[in-house]
């Protein structure tokens, strides 16, 4: 019996189910590997197959614009030619170094080592002009190419330059605005992906970029750049004519606190940076501390008439010139006897301002100076700021507290000089000062915008103007600012004449000044304040004859750009008042220094004796009063209030009993330690 063919029988369907055991396997190894890659790795391998066919490049945001108040643009970017290699494709790198050099004006040996490199990208030459790049075209050397950069770009060059500042070749701002401002202009980075074609040339679909991704916020300064134009002009002329070392000018609104110009000298192009050194981009204007001379007589002057130690009437007598003052005398540039507020004003008298001090006392004239701003910084949007210098009253002798109200002993910059005058000049607001007026992004949406802001009241309005009015007199017939008088227009102002310290002692150097001149147009109805400083004159360094005339240029040409009308009847020189007899006998000796008002008080109106016009009411007595009881107190006399600090009412302007309006404010300051001070 045969077994044959159930063998083969067998073998036959073992043959037939391995084959079908192999080909099951292959389709499960291929489903699982069909699994694996179009499920479980799925988007593993779509990273790695959109980098094989598509490029990703990162773009740098265009800078914002930096606009005048009026849109006028004075910081740009702009699309230029840059030149790079590629050295694996530079077959003779010192044939094409030698061919570049004088082209590119690169020394030949480092252009050299640079395209034998075994880098992939070297750049040659950044940001060059057209006729640059186009000689390198011509060339046609091999691995060198050219491609399109941003630039920073100022269409009006050294206009406002120590505004605007400038940004570096990696469009990272490094002075001024530009600066302070970096992160709102660079805008932030973008990167966008496109379909690489058989050559590895990049094709965007239309879109790609957001706009507002790739460009930097825009900056509306408060700068005026016609008035900015004049004012350079002007200052330029002043200081070559003078042949001074340095000037600045700052010319402000005083209702806003806008500044409107802001100038100095020297100065520098901000398209050839490497041409300057930092003296000519030092911002003079926030910088540069300097003892205001004559012209702090203003202030004291406003703190005096403020408080109630002098009234505007009264009389004082000016040692005919020469004072004995402890160990030192004291002289004036006129021999004058009795003369009133406004004449020691117009005078310029350091004997009177000397005897107010005085009066006053170093406390209180600390507090009103500071409240005017000196000595802390005016928080205007630049990069750095000077405080300036105004020691503790603590620390002042009596001697100190007389030089300090005549401008010596105290240290101010330009800024801070015109921010304190526009509080005269606009009814007692100090006011925070501004340069930037907004901040835009790229669809011209307001990301920041800035509002005038009050500080605080400094002084009453009443006695704003009063002062205002009283430096009318300086630039009349008699003073000692007559070259700023405009036709059409009343001028307030005061010089400035001040020797300059040298050395960490204060000595006085007595060959170099700073002669300055500081004013508000119109006085009746101030428009503009404008600061004029000059830094050792050589010609002349007084400030009337250096800077005044530089004012009233200025306000001329400004005043009528904004169209104020002129008045006719206001003639330059033209005499408001006579001067006063020096007839009067003097007073006792023992009282001219005295930190009293022993026998000058004897005679003074109390705010209680000036008699109310419609619709105001006496300030109430506030002093000691918690913060509760004040506001109530306020409340029932129909005035607002303005209060600083906590714990008891230590100072407060008006002064008790003083007649102010319905309505107004009434600044109170509050001490903690429940310490006041009651007027004289």
């Amino acid at each position: 019996m045969s077994f044959l063919p159930t063998d083969r029988q067998f073998w036959i369907r073992f043959r037939i189910s391995l084959i079908v055991t192999l080909l099951m396997a292959g389709v499960g190894a291929v489903g699982w590997g069909a699994w694996s890659l179009g499920v479980v790795r799925r988007d593993e391998l779509t990273n790695i197959s959109k980098e094989q066919y598509t490029r990703r490049i990162s773009v740098s945001a265009r800078r914002g614009l930096i606009t005048d108040r009026y849109g006028e643009e004075l910081a740009v970017e702009v699309e230029v030619d840059s030149i790079y290699a590629d050295p694996r494709e530079v077959t003779e790198p010192l044939s094409a170094a030698k061919q570049l050099a004088p082209v590119l004006s690169v020394e030949q040996e480092r252009l050299a080592t640079r395209l034998g490199s075994r880098r992939h990208f070297v750049w040659l030459k950044r940001r060059v002009a057209p006729e640059i790049s186009n000689k390198v075209k011509a060339l046609k050397i091999a691995g060198v190419h050219i491609l399109k950069e941003s630039k920073r770009f100022y269409p009006s060059r050294g206009l406002a330059a120590h505004v605007v500042g400038f940004a570096g070749m990696d469009s990272k701002g490094l002075e001024g605005i530009e600066r302070l401002f970096d992160e709102h202009l660079q805008g932030n980075q973008d990167a966008a992906s496109g379909l690489a074609d058989a050559h590895g040339n990049i094709v965007f679909s239309k879109g790609v970029f957001g706009a507002n991704k790739v460009v930097g916020n825009n900056i509306v300064l408060t700068i005026d750049r016609n008035l900015q134009f004049e004012v350079e002009e002007e200052l330029a002329n002043t200081v070559r004519l003078f042949q001074a070392k340095a000037g600045q000018i700052v010319v402000m609104d005083p209702h806003t606190g806008d500044v409107l110009a802001m100038a100095n000298w020297p100065s520098y192009n901000l398209n050839d940076i490497s041409s300057s050194n930092p003296d000519k981009r030092r911002n003079r204007a926030v910088l540069d501390v300097f003892e205001p001379g004559s012209t702090m007589k203003v202030f004291t002057l406003a703190a005096a008439l403020n408080s109630g130690v002098l009234r505007p009437d009264e009389k004082i007598f000016c040692e005919q010139g020469r004072m004995e003052f402890y160990d030192v005398v004291l002289h004036d540039d006129h021999r004058d006897g009795w003369l009133n507020p406004t004449q020691c004003l117009k005078r310029s008298s350091n004997i009177c301002f000397a005897k107010i001090a005085g009066r006053m006392g170093g406390k209180r004239l600390y507090r009103y100076l500071r409240r005017f701003g000196f000595g802390e910084s005016t928080n205007l949007q630049v990069p750095f700021e000077m405080r300036g210098l105004l020691q503790h009253y603590s620390e002042w002798s009596e001697f100190l507290t007389a030089t300090v109200a005549f401008g010596q002993g105290i240290g101010v910059t330009g800024i801070q000089m015109a921010t304190a005058l526009s509080a005269i000049a606009n009814g007692g607001m100090l006011m925070k000062p501004n340069l930037i007026k907004r901040v835009t992004d790229a669809e011209g949406e307001v990301i920041l915008e800035n509002t005038p802001t009050v500080r605080r009241r400094v002084v009453s309005r009443r006695t704003a103007r009063l002062i205002a009015d009283m430096m009318t007199a300086v630039t009349e017939e008699g003073g000692t600012g007559t070259e700023a008088a405009l036709d059409g227009y009343l001028v307030a102002g005061k010089t400035g004449t001040a020797q300059k310290s040298t050395g960490a002692h204060g000595y006085k150097d007595k060959e170099k000044f700073v002669a300055s001149f500081f004013g508000f147009v119109p006085a009746d109805n101030p428009k503009l304040v404008i600061s004029v400083v000059i830094d050792e004159p050589m010609v002349s360094y007084y400030g009337g004859t250096v800077a005044a005339p530089a004012l009233r240029r200025i306000a001329d040409k400004a005043l009528r750009d904004m169209g104020v009308t002129p008045n006719f009847t206001v003639r330059r020189g033209q005499k408001k008042e006579e001067h006063a007899t020096e007839k009067e006998p003097p007073p006792p000796k023992e009282a001219l220094l005295q930190n009293t008002d022993v026998n000058e008080s004897a005679n003074m109106i109390t705010p209680m004796e000036i008699p109310l016009q419609k619709g105001q009411v006496r300030t109430p007595k506030l002093l000691g009063m918690p913060i509760g009881k004040a506001i109530s107190e306020l409340n029932e006399f129909e005035l607002r209030p303005l209060f600083y600090g906590t714990g008891i009412a230590a100072e407060q302007i008006p002064a008790p009993g003083e007649p102010i309006n319905k309505g107004e404010y009434v600044q109170v300051n509050f001490s903690p330690n429940g310490e006041y001070e009651e007027e004289k």
